[in-house]
């Protein structure tokens, strides 16, 4: 069951009025449960309730409450012998959640249940099945779904504030202590006995952030929900999740990407961002604030809540809607349950961990976490496809292997978001030695993927990801018409007794609309050349994939100065002590745009693990009469192309591909201009 009860609407289920003043009943009393007495309390002064009975099987001590108050042990005793209550609060383990809300509605009684509403999907069903039996109230305390912001959000999207929705992210870092999981039985368990527990950051300590995110993206029923994803870790010596990656993909196509932790450094402000094309809004959920960010500058705006007690009263009183209703906790719900089925947590090694605090205030820090989160929000990937170090493994497509040893990783970008123009790409590329030297979905062009082919222009289709310059414009802006590359044919020949492996492939270059516009002839080649040294090889043809001529472009070719990137590119990793030349220059502003045989990268490159960096030297030479300039970036980031288009457009037309070809050759080492050039003699003597 997937839609909402009457009851729950706000229509009362039976033509009794409700009495003048509610009766509660509060079940459990420790933990969260004195929270619930202190709001009682208030709203009891105020002349809104009356708090007539508690239950718990550790009574509260004496004088905690006043002598009014009957008290129980179970539920079950308070239903039977209490003085009758109107309402019953729930703020009981999880696992007790359905239980005991369905005895509370069986028995007349409207219901607030603490978050989450229960243990499992099926759990759940039952609830909403007891729900609609008896007409009852079942309000969830998600009470971040109080938000006035909410509403606020929802109209400034509405209204075209941030332009189109990119998507949305929900991030959290927070730090808990071993203490924090031994406050009870069940904490940090998926399940105690048999019994569904699903205890962690996503399901408990965090919720607030997954369930606001599914809010703002429209999600609130289990119809709401087509996929979710979970990416599951733990650093603490638990069951469950405390550092975790969720994608949830509504009906409507929308994608929230959830990164939550409790292994912070610091417990910072948990947020919700939604992102736009004109820029983005961002709720501060725990202090109601929302931050406005467009071209036009930053507006802050300061929110209230209601109080989800008070509105479950309002509904019982005036018929108003819940706020946080039990069928509209539905989409949290799927989440929840696809924690529950995967598999169990990985564990994160302790090279990748720094325990802070003693005893029982000890916590664990994953090393860089917060930008792993940035990360991850802003390219909407787990963590296992980010390639995080301590994270799943996720095998490549395909392999590129010399000596049995695997030097290159064949990515068909399948996992890549469709704004990032999803296309096949090399990494990780090693040296021979093992030295990572590529990189994707890197923090600052997450629309960057290792060593590939793409355009960012081809008649107004953008095969290159993010934003796209246009002349009109006179800037970056984002548009719809981010396109695809799939691999359509593919042969491979592993590399053997002296001869070069190959992989030749032909793909195809799609519009958004799916409309194919190029047809490409890749072949990708790889030898050893010696000690220490490998070579790659890269050939591509373009063709149109109709019968008419298609102009092929970058900014430069519109407008952006020197912004002549497409083509061949190569995305390195962060690397120290970078240095960058050609046979006549060197540094990245004499060699940027220049023409030359050949450019020379070295640097220092860190270890996946945060060991000792390692020197490597790439070399790329140019196919012999090539005048395409090199792109080159240094400072920025780290990144080498061969611009296809510099500032001119090329044309490929129907029995006329464009056709390119470049070398690289990838060394251990920090090689200078004479290792290099003694290099390249090698590598011509060998073809």
């Amino acid at each position: 069951m997937t839609q909402q009860s009457t009851a729950e609407h706000g229509t009362p289920a039976a033509a009794a009025t409700p009495p003048a003043i509610p009766r509660i009943a509060l079940v459990g009393v420790h933990g969260f449960g004195e929270r619930h007495l202190a709001n009682l309390a208030r709203l009891e002064a105020a002349g809104a309730l009356e708090l007539v009975a508690v239950a718990d099987p550790n009574p509260p001590e004496p004088g905690k409450l006043a002598g009014s108050v009957a008290v129980f042990p179970t539920l079950d005793a308070l239903l039977a012998d209490g003085p009758g209550a109107d309402v019953v609060i729930l703020a009981t383990p999880i696992q007790t959640h359905a239980p005991l809300a369905i005895a509370a509605l069986a028995a007349g009684v409207d219901v607030y249940v603490e978050k989450p509403p229960a243990a499992s999907l099926a759990r759940f069903q039952d609830m909403l099945a007891a729900a609609e039996a008896s007409g009852g109230r079942v309000q969830v305390g998600f009470q971040s779904l109080g938000s006035t912001a909410l509403p606020a959000i929802r109209e400034l999207v509405a209204a075209g504030t941030i332009g189109d929705v990119l998507g949305l992210s929900a991030t959290g870092q927070w730090l808990r202590t071993k203490g924090y999981f031994k406050r009870s039985r069940w904490a940090g368990k998926r399940n105690l006995g048999g019994v569904d527990v699903v205890d962690g950051v996503a399901t408990n300590a965090l919720a607030h952030a997954v369930a606001t995110g599914l809010h703002l993206a429209g999600a609130h029923t289990l119809a709401d929900v087509v996929s979710v994803e979970a990416d599951l870790y733990r650093a603490h010596h638990t069951e469950s999740d405390d550092t975790s990656v969720l994608r949830v993909r509504t009906a409507t196509g929308t994608i929230l990407l959830c990164a939550v932790t409790l292994c912070a450094p610091t417990q910072l402000d948990p947020s919700v961002t939604i992102h736009g094309t004109r820029g983005e809004i961002t709720l501060f959920y725990t202090r109601d604030e929302v931050v406005i960010s467009t071209p036009e500058g930053e507006e802050r705006q300061q929110h209230t809540r209601t109080d989800l007690l008070e509105n479950l009263l309002a509904a019982r009183a005036t018929g108003v809607p819940l706020l946080s209703s039990l069928a509209d906790t539905g989409a949290f719900t799927a989440v929840l349950e696809a924690i529950r089925t995967a598999p169990d947590p990985q564990a994160i090694p302790d090279a990748h961990l720094t325990w802070e605090g003693e005893g029982d205030d000890a916590h664990p820090v994953v090393h860089g976490i917060a930008g792993l989160i940035d990360r991850a929000a802003k390219s909407q990937a787990t963590f296992a496809e980010l390639g995080v170090p301590w994270a799943r493994s996720l095998p490549p497509a395909r392999t590129l292997k010399l000596s049995g040893h695997t030097v290159a990783g064949y990515q068909d970008g399948s996992r890549i978001r469709a704004v990032s123009s999803p296309r096949p790409y090399l990494h990780p590329v090693r040296t021979a030695a093992g030295t990572v030297v590529t990189d994707h979905q890197p923090l600052d062009h997450v629309w960057h993927l290792g060593a590939g082919v793409a355009l960012q222009d081809v008649d107004g289709i953008n095969f290159w990801g993010g934003r796209t310059y246009t002349r009109a414009a006179g800037q970056y802006v984002w548009r719809p018409d981010h396109g695809s590359i799939t691999v359509t044919a593919a042969a491979q020949t592993d590399a053997a007794d002296g001869k070069p492996g190959t992989l030749q492939e032909t793909l195809s270059w799609q519009g958004p609309d799916g409309t194919p516009v190029l047809v490409e002839e890749r072949t990708w080649s790889w030898c050893g050349v010696g000690p220490g040294v490998w070579q790659l090889g890269l050939d591509f043809a373009l063709s149109p994939a109709g019968g008419h001529p298609v102009s092929l472009g970058s900014p430069g070719s519109n407008g952006r100065h020197e912004g002549g990137y497409g083509g061949f590119f190569w995305r390195f990793p962060a690397c120290t002590d970078a240095s960058v030349r050609t046979a006549a220059s060197e540094g990245e502003s004499a060699v940027h745009g220049s023409v030359a045989p050949w450019l020379a990268w070295s640097g220092s490159f860190t270890t996946d693990d945060g060991g000792a960096a390692a020197g490597a030297t790439l070399v790329f030479l140019a196919e012999t009469g090539s005048t395409d300039p090199w792109f080159v970036r240094v400072d920025g980031y780290p990144g080498v192309g061969q611009s296809l288009a510099w500032d001119t457009p090329v044309i490929a037309a129907p029995g006329n591909p464009v056709r390119r070809r470049v070398t690289v050759l990838v060394a251990d080492g920090i090689l200078g201009t004479p290792d290099i050039e003694a290099l390249i003699k090698q590598q011509r003597d060998l073809t």
